[in-house]
């Protein structure tokens, strides 16, 4: 059982290895051989050089400004100069969106730590249950509602506090969700003009026999979306062409490092040997042989972006379809297209360089197939999540480790070695769980051949009713604070001061500066700024609100520790995201109603609990208060659903109208077919536009009549100008009607 002084251990270590890596982080950063890993966002955009570029020698490796050293934590400071604006206009909204989570932490959980403290914590406190009894207890313990007797007038004062809480979290996400549309909605009516404005991604374009895919979705869109249908541009399958350019790009590096190296030494041209590595084969001239190779490679591009063109089998049935107007697109991409709802799939198009090429073509029925293996995959990880926690928390504990090892026992036992046990008790737990976290891939797959200890836990869930299983969850939930405190100070405070250490990249950076780098390109290509990984740090980050929430009631003393989290959080990553990471997505904050589900989640997992620990207190009068809770949270949900979502799941048309009339009121001019003309061309065609446009259809203004090559089709009743059946599918068409 962890004590206070175990808990104070744990704190000092993290304490420690926070401060430890903010120090080294304030040194490291002020060196000039660092400049590129810790400020890569600033050369990005062309507004930093490199200090290493100017200077005496010693100066563009180590800074010898004393000065600059004492001022090692203005870092914090600075983190929080940029406004918001400016953030969004640096960085995204997507980055400004992402600090609000650790905002919405802040303003969740000060109000209800300073409130559980005034209250719940005098409450708990003021009993002497635990020390009357045989149970083993903490002094943390004391400070829980395992301090109330059993059917205790008291649950009336956690009851009223579950309320409380409850109201203020939704009052705190109704406010975050109105400010966070605000903002979307503002950026997105304050965007420049940009292509995926006006474009559509079309998916699974069915097979046609009498045309190709350029000719079937022009005609499609041309019958369908007549007045607003611009352009397309098929897509294709070029996954060789893509392995031949970057092979050619890889040539040319070298063959400008020889070419440099040739440069500074005129008495001796560069050789090297053709076998692996360079390490043996034929000696041969460096710049030739590479210079030969581009050469070859060159004329490999140039038949396979031919072969491309030409073969039909390497055009995927997807297209880029873009129209006159955001109202057309708008309409286009939030509509269904045909009676089968399985094709002609249509989605705002992604930003040109957020285009990921090779998944463009998916079936519909195997996106189904393989969304089904992700939920299930899901569903199987989220379930057995809490065997490993458990069992890595077993594992960290003196009891288990006097099992496993007896001959520690005397070892353990001994007061002189108490430091031992408040490292074990206080720190071991956290750091074992935060290993788990890193390792947890590898350990799921050799969890089917892992019997014994860890599925005790599965077998208990499998034998117990559906109505028992949330009070043995309930009754666990107060013992096991001490553990997720640890884990806390382990993840949450040293794990973020890690992150600004960005010890991995900066190795990383060191060696490939030290033995790849060749050129200026070499040395930007060496530079990681990294991004920030939405789909993995945001789900995270719901662990605190879950613990947060969880224990607000139950156990307040966890409170603390989740502030100095967010605080901490919120803080290092505005750094970062101001100084380091280079978003490759944006999309305007779209991730919001998740954030907001899983928080809403987290509020109803809580009074669940808290209803199943009640029951086992036997607080009959109070606990039945409670049921009204998770009623009320799913209907402040769905509320918040109806009246928010919709502005972060569809394009509003009186948005796209008001700008389409802003832009033909102060540009009449503008050329929208050929701004749009290449910007979805594959970016291995770029340069090859004049061949890539045969596939490339335009809408043609003033034709009423719809090109085909089809012999007859019910749902597009328009002759074609261009086929010779014009007159019997016109025809065909009267004769159908009744």
């Amino acid at each position: 059982m962890a004590t206070v002084g175990d808990i104070g251990v744990a704190a000092a270590i993290n304490i420690i290895s926070a401060f430890a890596f903010f120090l080294a982080f304030a040194i490291l950063r002020i060196q000039p051989i660092n400049d590129r890993v810790y400020f890569p966002k600033w050369y990005l955009v062309g507004s930093r050089i490199s200090p290493s570029d100017s200077g005496e020698f010693v100066r563009k490796f180590i800074n010898l400004d004393l000065v600059s050293y004492l001022r090692f934590l203005n870092w914090m400071p600075a983190a929080l100069q940029m406004p918001e604006l400016e953030l969004i206009d640096h960085a995204g909204l997507d980055s400004a969106v992402y600090l609000r989570i650790y905002l919405l932490g802040l303003k969740i959980f000060v109000p209800i730590t300073f409130l559980a403290f005034a209250i719940l914590v005098p409450i708990n406190w003021t009993n002497g249950t635990l020390a009357n009894s045989n149970v083993a207890f903490s002094d943390i313990d004391k400070l829980s509602i395992s301090n109330i007797p059993i059917g205790s007038e008291r649950f009336w004062g956690h009851l009223v506090m579950a309320y409380a809480f409850t109201f203020w979290t939704c009052y705190m996400l109704q406010k975050e969700y109105a400010k966070v549309e605000s903002m979307r909605l503002l950026f997105l009516a304050s965007e420049d003009r940009a292509p995926n404005q006006f474009t559509v991604l079309v998916r699974n374009v069915p097979p046609d026999p009498d045309e190709s895919v350029s000719e079937f979705v022009e005609h499609f869109f041309l019958v369908n979306h007549p007045d607003h249908y611009l352009t397309h541009q098929v897509v294709y399958d070029a996954r060789k062409l893509s392995k031949l350019v970057e092979e050619k790009k890889n040539m040319q590096n070298w063959l400008d490092y020889f070419e440099l190296k040739y440069s500074r030494n005129k008495s001796a041209k560069p050789s090297m040997k053709t076998g692996f590595l360079g390490l043996w084969g034929e000696k041969v001239d460096a710049i030739d042989f590479y210079t030969s190779k581009i050469y070859q490679l060159s004329k490999d591009i140039e038949a396979e972006q031919e072969k491309i063109r030409n073969d039909p089998n390497s055009i995927m049935p997807a297209a880029f379809v873009s129209f006159k107007t955001r109202w057309g697109a708008a309409v286009c991409a939030q509509t269904q297209q045909s009676r089968n709802p399985t094709a002609w799939l249509t989605e705002w198009a992604p930003e040109p360089h957020d285009v990921y090429w090779n998944h463009l073509a998916i079936p519909f029925v195997s996106l189904t197939v393989r969304r089904l293996i992700i939920a299930i995959a899901f569903f199987f990880l989220t379930f057995f999540f809490m065997i490993p926690i458990l069992f890595v928390q077993s594992l960290a504990n003196i009891q288990s480790i006097e099992q496993a090892a007896p001959f520690l026992a005397p070892i353990l036992e001994d007061k002189r070695f108490s430091f031992i046990n408040s490292f074990i008790q206080g720190f071991l737990p956290g750091i074992a769980l935060k290993i788990f976290l890193i390792l947890l891939p590898t350990i799921l797959m050799m969890m089917s051949k892992f019997e014994g200890t860890a599925f005790q836990q599965l077998n208990t869930f499998i034998h117990e009713s559906a109505n028992e299983i949330s009070t043995t969850i309930g009754v666990s939930i107060p013992m096991k604070a001490t553990f997720f405190i640890t884990y806390i100070m382990v993840d949450g405070w040293a794990g973020i001061a890690g992150e600004i250490l960005r010890l991995k990249p900066w190795i990383i950076f060191q060696l490939k500066n030290l033995f790849f780098v060749k050129t200026e390109k070499d040395l930007e290509e060496a530079m990681d700024p990294g991004s920030l990984g939405f789909n993995t740090a945001e789900p995270q980050i719901q662990l605190y609100f879950l613990l947060g929430l969880v224990y607000a009631v139950v156990t307040p003393i966890l409170l603390p520790f989740i502030l100095v989290f967010f605080g901490m959080a919120f803080i290092v990553f505005r750094h970062q995201i101001i100084n380091v990471y280079d978003q490759k997505y944006e999309s305007a904050g779209a991730f919001w109603p998740d954030v907001h589900g899983r928080i809403i989640a987290a509020l109803i997992v809580s009074q669940l609990l808290l209803m199943g620990l009640l029951s086992t207190k036997r607080a009959a009068q109070s606990t039945p208060f409670l049921i009204v809770l998770p009623v009320i949270t799913i209907w402040f949900h769905i509320y918040c659903k109806g009246r928010y979502e919709p502005a972060f799941t569809a394009y509003p048309l009186q948005e796209a109208m008001m700008k389409d009339t802003v832009e033909r009121a102060t540009e009449p001019n503008l050329d929208l077919k050929e701004y749009l003309r290449n910007a979805y061309i594959h970016p291995l065609f770029k340069g090859e536009d004049d061949k890539i446009n045969a596939d490339t259809r335009d809408g043609e203004e003033e034709s009423l009549l719809v090109p085909t090559k089809c012999q007859s089709r019910r749902n597009t009743p328009i002759p074609s100008k261009r086929s010779d059946s014009s007159s019997r599918f016109l025809l065909e068409v009267v004769q159908e009607q009744p």
